[in-house]
């Protein structure tokens, strides 16, 4: 079963740089839609263990890293209960962006929640 989960999770991450490097050259429609098929494998229980929850939050961390990170600084000053909130409300805006045929500002939503969900 653990076995598994590392697969899963090697997906998930190769799934999230792709998508990473696609938003890069503009391909904001191949972002979005790598980004949707990783998240769908994360609900899949992946994140109810520790362990691996930690391995996908690291591997974010060096994906998103940046000198100048105001989403960090403003995670510093908020509880987790408002965190939260705010990833929900990203989410459902990439959703809705998404819907509408806005690719970019869907892909632009979710990485902001991403950025979010690292410790």
């Amino acid at each position: 079963m653990e076995n598994a989960k590392i697969l899963i999770l090697n997906e998930v991450i190769r799934l999230i740089k792709s998508s990473e490097k696609k938003f890069r050259q503009n391909d904001y429609k191949g972002a979005i839609e790598d980004k949707i098929e990783a998240n769908v494998l994360l609900k899949k229980d992946l994140l109810s263990d520790l362990e691996i929850e930690n391995k996908y939050k690291k591997e974010l961390s060096i994906i998103y890293y940046s000198k100048f990170d105001l989403i960090n600084d403003h995670k510093k000053k908020i509880n987790n209960a408002r965190r939260n909130q705010i990833i929900n409300l990203l989410e459902k805006k990439s959703k809705d962006k998404y819907i509408s045929g806005d690719f970019k500002g869907s892909i632009k939503a979710l990485r902001r929640a991403d950025k979010y969900k690292i410790d």
